[in-house]
């Protein structure tokens, strides 16, 4: 077994606090759908910043794709 040395981050002591409640499977899956949108949202901010601060376009996107989309 792998000891790790690293303390608990504080999302870690959170969702430790969150699996001492006794859920029905039914709020386990809204819970991880919860954090699946939360995280997905935060991906897509951040595309959307780096979209700005670049200032690519779909014709960037083509381009990357190695030329234009039909």
């Amino acid at each position: 077994m792998t000891v790790i040395d690293k303390p608990l981050t504080n999302l870690q002591l959170e969702l430790i606090k969150l699996f001492s409640l006794d859920l029905a499977e039914e709020e386990l899956i809204d819970i991880k759908r919860m954090l699946s949108k939360y995280f997905a949202d935060k991906a897509s901010d951040e595309m959307d910043r780096l979209w700005e601060v670049n200032d690519w376009s779909n014709e960037t996107m083509d381009d990357w794709l190695g030329g234009k989309a039909d």
